[in-house]
């Protein structure tokens, strides 16, 4: 049973969150996305980041590859000047990944990071 939309939902309750996203980093496709506000940060924008972001991710295995390190991503941090965008790989459903934006703000990077971790554990497609 998939809990796709229930999983970005829940994690769009996490404080600072903006939009949030589910994608296949193997593919680019956005698996769904929510917005708190349309205006600021459009659901349109959260599925071309997927898109984009699946690449950083390839990106970033291949170096790890290339530097010969074992271990698997957990997340990638892009810092902004008023936003973070937290990528978070899965590690129960293998090609998965939550794209999250949060307001500098009104976030707290190291909660927000620990909610994830816990929504992603309960993910299933």
């Amino acid at each position: 049973m998939s809990n796709v939309k229930e999983s970005i939902s829940s994690a769009l309750e996490i404080d600072g969150a903006m939009g949030v996203a589910l994608g296949d980093w193997n593919t680019g496709f956005s698996l769904g996305q929510v917005t708190k506000d349309a205006s600021s940060f459009p659901e349109s924008k959260l599925e071309t980041a997927i898109a984009l972001n699946a690449e950083v991710i390839k990106a970033k295995n291949k170096a790890r590859q290339g530097l010969e390190i074992s271990e698997e991503i957990e997340d990638i941090l892009i810092t902004l000047e008023n936003q973070y965008h937290l990528l978070r790989t899965s590690s129960t459903v293998p090609g998965i990944f939550f794209y999250m934006v949060m307001s500098r703000e009104k976030a707290n990077l190291g909660l927000a990071r620990i909610k994830l971790r816990e929504i992603e554990k309960m993910l299933e497609i």
